[in-house]
């Protein structure tokens, strides 16, 4: 058999990742059926409610990603200052006083905006925004990152005050996230390290008063440090998704059989759906969603890697970026190994917007992977 060419190798690439994150679509649908069913039925609404709103999503994100794909990436650089605009102001509706009918609080936070044809969370575009505004800049300033005033602190005036509507909303995970998707972008734009600690070191204070001045907040993190001190109180969900984990053994109780879904683990569907994988699929159904991620996440950075110019591989890094530390937050949370916050599994949690903003992600490594081919 011939070794691949370089080009032959960059379609298997592409073909791949397309076909890793299909896989991870499809079955984030069943895991999100069995999960949700059970509550569905609870709120008069058919067992498969939850798994047929997904369907849609991806059904819509997959035609949106066939798009994009498709699409010179160099788009995304032409238009990341309106993308960027766009978002600010979505951002904003939520934080107006006036907005309520449109974007109602639920559970204390007001993170969702609800139209008569489609809802979704502005923080999910925002993180594409960011990305690819924070690429293009670092692109076009080149060397100029390493320096403190024309390089990072242009883009800390900018992403702050997003991340800080963020925040406001309140939603302190985002508005984290936020930051560290341009802080990943930016270092590996050349940014100083240096600058990078003496942020850090600055940010301390104002998290922990973010932290202390909340009250689940606090709770999150204390039950954190001492896991099992208040098992019927603050530490009830990481309490009951580390028993749906350990339930499932080395190969699960079966699809839809987890008892942990039946009014322990709240939002066992979204927050919480690795620890109902864990309890349903077992050690070896984690296994292989973990070895999927992890051939998505490293054809990321090879693509990014290889990428035909500095704009695309940026793009792709924090593309990359955000899949993989989504992931990785959200598996460290159901095994108590992070405070509990709010972000999804990509590509397999329920909730459309995140998956339509994940899918588009996807498309735009394709299209990004695709221009390399034609490089090669």
């Amino acid at each position: 058999m011939r070794p691949r060419t370089a080009r032959e190798s960059v379609v298997w690439e592409t073909r791949l990742l397309a076909v890793v994150v299909a896989t991870l679509v499809v079955f984030g649908i069943a895991a999100v059926y069995g999960a949700s069913s059970i509550v569905a039925v609870e709120q008069s609404e058919p067992g498969w409610a939850f798994a047929g709103r997904q369907l849609v999503g991806a059904f819509v994100g997959g035609v949106l990603c066939v798009i994009v794909a498709r699409l010179d990436y160099h788009v995304w650089q032409r238009f990341a200052w309106p993308l960027l605009g766009a978002s600010a102001l979505l951002l904003l509706i939520p934080v107006l006083p006036w907005t309520h009918a449109i974007a109602p609080e639920i559970n204390g936070a007001r993170r969702w905006i609800y139209l008569p044809v489609v809802s979704f969370q502005p923080s999910e575009l925002a993180s594409l925004a960011v990305v690819a505004w924070t690429a293009m800049l670092a692109a076009k300033k080149d060397d100029l990152v390493r320096e403190f005033k024309r390089g990072l602190l242009p883009f800390m005036v900018i992403v702050g005050p997003l991340s800080a509507l963020v925040l406001v909303e309140p939603d302190l995970s985002g508005a984290v996230f936020l930051a560290l998707l341009a802080g990943v972008v930016l270092f590996t734009a050349g940014a100083r390290i240096g600058h990078f600690l003496l942020l850090g070191l600055a940010a301390v204070p104002i998290a922990w008063h973010e932290i202390a001045s909340v009250q689940y907040r606090l709770a999150r993190v204390l039950t954190f440090l001492s896991p099992g001190a208040d098992a019927q109180e603050s530490s009830w969900q990481i309490t009951q998704s580390v028993i749906g984990v350990g339930s499932g053994r080395v190969f699960g109780v079966g699809f839809g059989q987890g008892q942990q879904k039946l009014g322990y683990l709240p939002y066992a569907y979204s927050d919480f759906i690795f620890s109902t994988i864990g309890e349903e699929w077992g050690f070896m159904g984690v296994c292989v969603i973990v070895l999927f991620y992890a051939v998505l996440i490293g054809l990321g950075f090879r693509i990014a890697r290889t990428a035909s110019d500095r704009f695309g591989m940026l793009l792709a890094t924090g593309l990359t970026a955000a899949i993989g530390i989504s992931a990785v937050v959200h598996m460290a949370v159901s095994l108590a190994l992070v405070p509990t916050t709010g972000l999804p599994l990509p590509l397999i949690s329920y909730g459309r917007t995140s998956l339509l903003i994940t899918l588009v992600s996807a498309g735009v490594l394709i299209s990004i992977g695709r221009q390399r081919g034609r490089a090669v």
